[in-house]
């Protein structure tokens, strides 16, 4: 076999060695020099025909049989399974948990593909043991890798076991993942946006309180709130729970987690005060339930549908960017 006849590697090409060789095997297919049932070199003859790496070459072959383009036989080595190469793409999602806006999300993205596009989603609910299990397990098997790092720093070594072209980050902007395109949200930017927005309901109240409790939670939103807080000459706290707290008139109250947000609705009711006007709040991370509980609560929300509109763009055109995804205050009667 004339391995020039079938493999063209081209160092100057800007394209990944490995997908230069599925893309090879793929035109070979087309132009007929391939036909099913054909054996075709094996790893240590492309290693050597085009200096390659073993590890460059298997990547290549464990696409190709992710794709049913080819199937191995032990001892005998590899044969062209399918010539049919109409097939759909295989999307690798995996968020860290579900909830009502990742549900947004996750519809709004389902909703830009066509019914050809098979999408497989996971969660690893923060832990790093399902995260990288779950990474490495489906290398090689996908066309593209949407991934959900959420707390989790330094995992380029992790994610860079997959194909690099393959790799979309989202929700999150990481330092040692900032050569993978990705859709995040500025959660420092986007709080003191909304805040600065609402300047004149936030300046109402005598003291600004934000109910962080950590953890899982994005740091960058406390800073965003002691900027515009320290800006506006505001009274502040950072707490971490409103367990054994009564709240008091004049407090306006930035809660994270939805179970201190019911807490302190029924705390203001039980105080005989009134929302929106002797105790402000706001929650984060819109919903429809948040629309009419309590009258409405005011958030500040990033526009879930939107993110998952722009990852099916990002994936359907091969996009390679960087787009922080819109945030902004939803002002209902809790302010």
């Amino acid at each position: 076999m004339n391995l020039a006849n079938i493999f063209n590697i081209d160092e100057a090409a800007g394209i990944p060695k490995y997908r230069q060789i599925v893309n090879s095997v793929c035109m070979a297919i087309e132009q007929g020099i391939l036909q099913k049932g054909d054996k075709i070199a094996s790893i240590n003859q492309i290693c050597g025909a085009f200096s390659l790496s073993r590890d460059t070459v298997m990547l290549a072959f464990n696409e190709l049989r992710a794709l049913g383009v080819v199937v191995s036989v032990p001892g005998k080595g590899y044969y062209i399974e399918r010539t049919d190469l109409n097939f759909a793409k295989q999307i690798f999602l995996l968020f860290d948990e579900l909830n009502v806006f990742k549900e947004d999300l996750y519809a709004a993205f389902l909703g830009q593909l066509d019914n050809r596009i098979n999408v497989d989603i996971f969660f690893h609910h923060f832990n790093f043991n399902v995260y990288k299990e779950l990474i490495e397990s489906s290398a090689g098997k996908y066309s593209a890798y949407v991934i959900m790092p959420a707390t989790f720093t330094n995992s380029i070594e992790l994610i860079g076991q997959l194909p690099a072209d393959k790799v979309y980050i989202l929700d999150r902007l990481k330092p040692d993942l900032m050569d993978f395109p990705v859709i995040y949200q500025d959660f420092g930017q986007d709080v003191y946006d909304g805040m600065k927005a609402g300047r004149e309901l936030f300046c109402k109240y005598q003291k600004l309180i934000m109910v962080f409790p950590g953890g899982k939670e994005p740091e960058e939103r406390v800073l965003g709130f002691k900027r515009f807080c320290n800006e506006n000459d505001l009274e502040a706290e950072i707490i971490r729970s409103v367990d054994k707290r009564n709240v008091q008139k004049g407090e306006a109250y930035l809660v994270v987690s939805d179970r201190n947000l019911v807490r302190i609705v029924k705390n203001v009711a039980e105080m005989n005060l009134k929302l929106g006007e002797d105790v402000g709040l706001v929650s984060f991370n819109d919903t429809m339930l948040k629309e009419v509980v309590a009258g409405g609560i005011t958030t500040i929300s990033t526009d879930f549908v939107r993110m998952g509109k722009v990852l099916a763009d990002m994936i359907l055109n091969h996009r390679k960017i960087k787009f922080r995804n819109p945030s902004r205050l939803i002002v209902r009667k809790s302010l």
